[in-house]
């Protein structure tokens, strides 16, 4: 069978290069694209290349080591393609969109947690933060929110950021006083 005036065998290694290759460099400048797929789930371009990639790796495969007709493989490929471009959606990219969400965090999210001082504060001076998440241990510049000195080791409550630093106040913790 020819397709485009090429065999069929050199047409499933073209496409499955150039797809390669496009693959490439939709890495290092995917950024771009993903405005693209945002609301549109199936335009997503990495789903996409990564279907047409595995058609095309699958019906090179299939022409070269079966007998079967090349429509029959055709289709058989396209099966193949859907099926494993579902798994690598559902299995891969769904769990690390919602991974990388979840570890970063902006200065603005750190507004009322509450830390632990590690190098104290003093007098309208500049100390060091530590706060617990999920993601680790966040460690940022402090300053006293009402210019006092705060010892280490003290909790503290985030109030404000201003140009990376935090602005904090002594946290006293009502659950454990009461009891």
């Amino acid at each position: 069978m020819t397709v485009f005036g090429m065999d069929i065998h050199s047409f499933y290694l073209t496409i499955l290069l150039v797809s390669g290759c496009i693959t490439v460099l939709y890495i290092f400048f995917g950024d771009v694209l993903d405005a693209v797929g945002e609301g549109i789930v199936f335009l997503n371009p990495a789903l996409i290349l990564s279907f047409i990639t595995f058609f095309s790796a699958s019906g090179y495969i299939l022409e070269v080591i079966t007998s079967l007709s090349s429509i029959l493989i055709i289709v058989i490929s396209v099966i193949t393609a859907f099926i494993l471009d579902t798994i690598l959606h559902f299995f891969v990219l769904v769990p690390l969109s919602s991974a990388e969400e979840s570890l970063s965090y902006t200065e603005e999210s750190l507004k009322g947690r509450v830390g632990k001082i590690i190098i104290p504060i003093p007098d309208d001076g500049f100390g060091e933060i530590i706060i617990e998440s999920k993601s680790g241990t966040i460690s940022k510049p402090v300053a006293s929110y009402e210019n006092t000195p705060i010892e280490e080791g003290t909790q503290v409550l985030v109030i404000e950021v201003e140009k990376g630093v935090l602005h904090v106040v002594p946290y006293e913790d009502l659950d454990t006083e009461q009891s």
